[in-house]
């Protein structure tokens, strides 16, 4: 098995995604590495306005991230993990490769279908497989 010093994990809360995370979480301990946990709030369809009611939204949703990655690092800190989280806006597979290649993640952790809940493998994971040369793992 490759060795994997730096994994990412993004997530956004679905269970597909609790499985990647556990997933990563069970790597990191065999190999002693370090987990980056990742939420995007997708602003494509909303941009980035001042002072409106989409503005909430987006800080909404900038919460529910941050709350949802605080409980992970909790997690993953009890099972004696390093565990980091970065919440991101944007074009969500965009996001995902940019950070992988600021941590330089040896591995990218996701999990195969999002919050759409659609039955092909989720629109985001195909656009990650296609612009990294990095490893993904897909759950």
């Amino acid at each position: 098995m490759a060795q994997y010093n730096t994994i990412l994990v993004p997530t956004d809360g679905s269970d597909h995604a609790e499985e990647a995370t556990e997933v990563a979480f069970q790597l990191a301990q065999e190999q002693d590495s370090r987990v980056h946990t990742l939420f995007v709030v997708d602003t494509r369809l909303y941009g980035e306005p001042a002072l409106s009611s989409v503005e909430l939204f987006i800080d909404d949703l900038d919460k529910e991230g941050s709350d949802l990655l605080s409980e992970l690092v909790g997690r993953g800190n009890e099972r004696g993990i390093d565990v980091t989280r970065k919440v991101r806006h944007g074009n969500p597979h965009e996001a995902i490769v940019e950070y992988a290649d600021e941590i330089d993640a040896d591995l990218i952790v996701m999990g195969y279908q999002g919050k759409s809940h659609r039955k092909h493998m989720g629109s985001v994971v195909e656009r990650v497989l296609e612009e990294t040369d990095r490893h993904v793992l897909v759950i």
